[in-house]
């Protein structure tokens, strides 16, 4: 538990920037049609893989406005 506690300052940061690219992913892939790859249902799937997914949808995934 010791542990946990003295990590916390570093894990909280990272888990609120993780929260806040999931949400701005899924609300831009929820408003738009339009994707370079894939679809709709992929895009939001692969958005909950930790902070990977988020990434990988603004880099390939995002289409033209």
């Amino acid at each position: 538990m010791d542990k946990l506690i003295e990590y916390l300052p570093i894990l909280i940061p990272i888990i609120v920037l993780e929260l806040g690219l999931m949400i701005a992913a899924i609300v831009h892939i929820l408003r738009h049609k339009t994707y370079r790859i894939g679809n709709r249902t992929i895009w939001i799937l692969v958005c909950f893989i930790q902070i990977i997914g988020p990434i990988a949808y603004f880099v390939f995934g995002r289409g033209d406005e």
